[in-house]
């Protein structure tokens, strides 16, 4: 099955009341497979056409503000077309899901995936799960619902798929039946919700002695949102049989010299290489970041701790200071004695990453390493000299 249609189709088992949809490539197919449930009469949704991703954001908060489950799907600049309502849903405590289906940000004009897009709204407080393959999107998906719905959590939460590499790709899928999704996902059961008959705001003017609380109060849920991940990760694995790590999933770390850390799709991809290299008695191994928000600080301290080189795999940047799950790693290693870090921006805009990559990219780190050239800044891994 196509990745773009099981994601649908788990969001039909889902059961959102409200859906808003805006097409824009490579997340295109999700929305349109939504409509073909809606007009077939599989799925009892609201679907809502808009003129923009603003608009789309608004009609998801205004449907959680009503106690309504809702969803939408977006990429590129139409997240960042997004970002003052998504601001807008963490910090007044609404939950939706979203999924983002990762493709760079223009300009040049490039459809392919990168992490740039999802990154923008970094710092809003909605909740970031990166998945490795179409049955982690679909599973991620559904526990999504449950981690932003939760009366502790009260967040929106993005499920971020690269584009193309899994929300186009075919590949076996399970897709579990709607019965036991509702037995998994509980009724959406908000604290507060809008009714003509008990008038509530949301969003109200603040006054400079009240603000910091409430930014606060929405910092404090994000952290608190860890201890869900990890529960409803469980949850799932006793209920469906799948797990995929929690905040983070460890491989061959245990003895590890070198350790690769990254996020979504290119992870598959690390493994091959990883394998590889064991059989040639390299001691490599792997962190997958599966929750960028809420970072997981403490548990990349544990597994990072025993390494002596970590390689971060970044496929997003922050202009003039780097890439920005590299600079988050070494911020929250500081002061530890711990690692030398490299990080490198690799695969941006789509290109490829093999695992020859990998692996070449893993020597060259331990020939810098030896020599003590390990370079402070992000490596633009790839650069062609002949281009700038």
């Amino acid at each position: 099955m196509q990745g773009s249609v099981a994601i649908a189709e788990t969001v039909r088992a889902a059961k959102p009341g409200v859906i808003a949809a805006y097409p824009i490539t490579p997340q295109t197919h999700i929305v349109e497979h939504l409509a073909r449930l809606v007009a077939a009469g599989r799925l009892k949704s609201q679907y809502i056409t808009v003129d923009s991703e603003f608009s789309a954001a608004s009609v998801l908060w205004g449907a959680a503000a009503a106690g309504v489950r809702s969803y939408t799907a977006s990429a590129s600049q139409g997240l960042l077309l997004m970002t003052e309502v998504i601001f807008n849903m963490a910090g007044t405590r609404l939950p939706a899901v979203f999924t983002a289906v990762n493709r760079s940000i223009s300009p040049p004009i490039n459809i392919q995936v990168d992490h740039q897009d999802a990154m923008t709204v970094r710092d809003s407080g909605i909740i970031q799960l990166y998945v490795e393959s179409i049955q982690e999107a679909v599973d991620t998906h559904i526990q999504a619902f449950k981690i932003a719905e939760d009366r502790e959590v009260l967040l929106p939460a993005m499920v971020c798929m690269d584009g193309w590499i899994l929300s186009h790709a075919y590949e076996p899928v399970t897709l579990w039946k709607e019965e036991a999704v509702q037995e998994f996902l509980p009724p959406f059961d908000p604290v507060f919700k809008a009714d003509p008959q008990n008038p509530v705001t949301f969003g109200a003017l603040t006054d400079p002695d009240k603000i910091t609380e409430f930014k606060f109060m929405v910092h404090d849920a994000l952290i608190r949102s860890k201890e869900k991940i990890r529960r409803v990760a469980r949850e799932f694995q006793e209920t469906f049989g799948n797990y995929y790590g929690d905040l983070i999933e460890e491989t061959y770390t245990e003895d590890a010299d070198v350790i690769l850390v990254a996020m979504g799709s290119v992870v598959g991809t690390i493994k091959v290489a990883l394998e590889r290299m064991r059989q040639e008695g390299k001691k490599v191994g792997l962190v997958k970041v599966r929750s960028f928000r809420p970072f997981p600080d403490q548990e990349l301290r544990s597994a990072l701790s025993k390494a002596k080189l970590v390689l971060v795999l970044d496929r997003s940047f922050s202009c003039s200071s780097g890439g920005i799950l590299g600079g988050e790693i070494k911020s929250c290693l500081y002061g530890q004695a711990g690692p030398l870090v490299m990080d490198y921006a690799i695969g941006i805009g789509g290109r490829e990453i093999f695992p020859e990559t990998v692996i070449d990219l893993v020597n060259q780190s331990e020939l810098l390493a030896e020599k003590g050239q390990i370079p402070s800044s992000t490596v633009f891994y790839g650069l062609n000299q002949a281009l700038l």
